[in-house]
């Protein structure tokens, strides 16, 4: 099956959601490009996100955050990893609903925290309470996350590939998603 993007799939989500290695193999699937919004931040400001948030904070990541979202939805459909803060913001929400559509990979507390606790490269989550800082950021998020045009939820001890042709299914079937099945 071939595939056409006409707008930039933007998956949003929290840490360890699988936003980029869903992520990928949906691109591989749908014979799109894939790009991942942070690895995009690292390359421009030569250093890791946890590096950033560390010298310059977390206010001046998020503004370059802005700045990379905008220039990557405005380039060649694609799909597209944010990080799990980008959609918080009104900017990025507005841009990623005006140049692309947001997928959000829904996943519980248990499914995030096997996937996230044994990781020291998730700023945030250098805490007293790192489950407990994730159980806060989920509730935060969750209502803000809710307003993606498409959500699919991540199940536990599903194959990445089962989720990509999940997400692949939900996205050809949402009209909004600008993916169309081509022949031939």
């Amino acid at each position: 099956m071939r595939y056409q993007l006409t707008k930039t799939i933007a998956v949003i989500g929290l840490m360890g959601a699988g936003k980029t290695a869903v992520g990928t193999l949906v691109a591989q699937k749908l014979g799109a490009k894939f790009l991942d919004s942070d690895q995009e931040i690292e390359k421009a400001a030569n250093m890791s996100v946890a590096e950033i948030f560390e010298r310059d904070g977390e206010g001046f990541f998020r503004a370059k955050e802005s700045q990379i979202l905008e220039r990557l939805l405005k380039s060649e459909p694609c799909v597209l990893s944010t990080g799990g803060g980008a959609y918080m913001s009104d900017v990025n929400r507005d841009l990623i609903s005006e140049y692309g559509v947001a997928l959000w990979l829904k996943a519980d507390l248990d499914l995030l925290w096997s996937r996230v606790r044994h990781k020291d490269t998730r700023p945030l989550l250098r805490t007293q309470n790192p489950r407990q800082t994730l159980a806060d950021l989920l509730e935060l998020r969750e209502p803000i996350y809710s307003k993606a045009e498409i959500a699919v939820e991540s199940e536990k001890g599903i194959s990445l590939d089962d989720m990509a042709i999940k997400i692949v299914e939900a996205l050809v079937n949402s009209p909004q998603s600008g993916v169309t099945q081509r022949t031939g």
